[in-house]
């Protein structure tokens, strides 16, 4: 089990590593996961979070780094992926242990958590989470990796990273175009398939149904293309106002699929002040197939 200990450890290295080493650039081929952690909090530009979840969450902090991998997901998969090409830095987006803070008390005798924790150790590798600190960036790194993908930077409104004006289609033929871009993805859709749409918000991951209420209420906006919510929340919003005659659609891509190209972004961004230590990109992927 994580200990409090383990804990504060990881975050006085990285915080004593922002404060000594006042770099922007690392080089050489002797860093280690809290040297190389510091690094990118302190180019994140962000300013320090309290009670952040971007911790060490398995592995020691001393450890020399000898590959980085970032990912939406420290899967299995990812894990072997990333042990084949001599990675022992994984970086990722969201928690290791299936719950946000990554308690694992209740797993203790679960053999699911007790083989990928043996995993972890017996390889020395070290999973780091960059979520508060990727999305304090400016531009948010996880929406600017999703613009890249989605190729929508010439339709952004003033410069945003959420709202476009898109030439005018239909709902189906946006999501025609979406299952191009998102080949494995099935997406879940409320609205009219023949709705004639052009302006467009983008909602990655789970900010809340609140959140996507308020977009959609605005005037100014068509289709929420959302990553996830409840089913009982925004769903059923959306489906009164649809049934009401309003001239609104929602599009959820799902919570991985609205956010890993965001871990594509990091990959490129940290090769710009990492220069000796090599970095890749590893997709984790949809957790589910659609029948």
């Amino acid at each position: 089990m994580k200990t409090l200990r383990t804990i504060v450890l990881s975050l006085f290295m990285i915080a004593f590593s922002v404060s000594v080493m006042g770099q922007k650039k690392i080089t050489g081929t002797n860093n280690t996961a809290a040297e190389i952690i510091g690094a990118i909090i302190t180019n994140t530009g962000a300013s320090t979070i309290p009670n952040t979840i971007d911790v060490i969450k398995e592995g020691n902090p001393e450890t020399p780094v000898k590959g980085i991998v970032t990912s939406m997901f420290a899967t299995m998969k990812v894990l072997r992926q990333a042990v084949s090409m001599n990675c022992n830095l994984i970086i990722v987006h969201e928690p290791l242990y299936y719950n946000h803070r990554d308690e694992t008390k209740q797993f203790q005798n679960d053999p699911v958590f007790i083989e990928k924790q043996s995993y972890i150790k017996d390889n020395k590798l070290v999973i780091w989470r960059f979520h508060d600190y990727i999305h304090s960036m400016k531009p948010d790194g996880v929406e600017s990796g999703m613009i890249a993908k989605l190729g929508w930077k010439e339709y952004a409104v003033n410069g945003s990273l959420d709202q476009f004006v898109l030439p005018e289609t239909s709902l189906k033929e946006l999501l025609k175009t979406l299952k191009k871009i998102f080949p494995k993805n099935a997406f879940y859709v409320i609205g009219d398939p023949e709705l004639r749409l052009s302006k467009v918000r983008l909602a990655p991951g789970a900010p809340g149904s609140m959140y996507h209420i308020n977009l959609l209420e605005d005037k100014n906006v068509d289709v929420l293309i959302a990553g996830e919510s409840p089913q009982w929340e925004t769903y059923e919003y959306i489906r009164d106002a649809v049934d009401q005659g309003r001239k609104k659609a929602v599009i959820f891509l799902g919570h991985i699929s609205s956010e890993e190209a965001g871990m594509d972004f990091c990959a490129g961004w940290l090769k710009s002040f990492i220069k000796e230590i090599p970095v890749y990109y590893v997709e984790s992927g949809p957790a589910y197939w659609s029948y």
